[in-house]
Parts: structure tokens; sequence; C-alpha cells
């Protein structure tokens, strides 16, 4: 499961994780992770992530 992370603000979204504030459950993949999904500390939309390497 790769990690990803905010370009705006570091950010780290785990996939074992999920973000269970935004309803995204824990072992959700990014792939899965809905369009409109935004990043919870800064607002910044999925597409401003990039993957952990």
């Amino acid at each position: 499961m790769k990690k990803y992370v905010c370009n705006v603000c570091g950010y780290i979204y785990n996939p074992k994780k999920g973000d269970p504030d935004y309803d995204v459950a824990a072992g959700t993949e990014w792939e899965e992770v809905p369009a409109d999904w935004e990043c919870p500390d800064c607002g910044a939309s999925k597409s401003e992530f990039s993957p952990v390497n």
C-alpha cells in the first residue's frame, strides 16, 4: 500500500489508516479515494498529492 504526500503542506495519506473523518475507510488504496476528497490539513485537492518514494 503506497503512501501519498500533499505537495502543499506535507500531510501523508496512509492507506492503512484511510481518513475516517471524511468517510475513507482504512485499507482504501489511493486510486479508490474519491476524486473530490481534499487534504484534511490544508484543503488541497487530490491532484496536489504525489507518491512517497
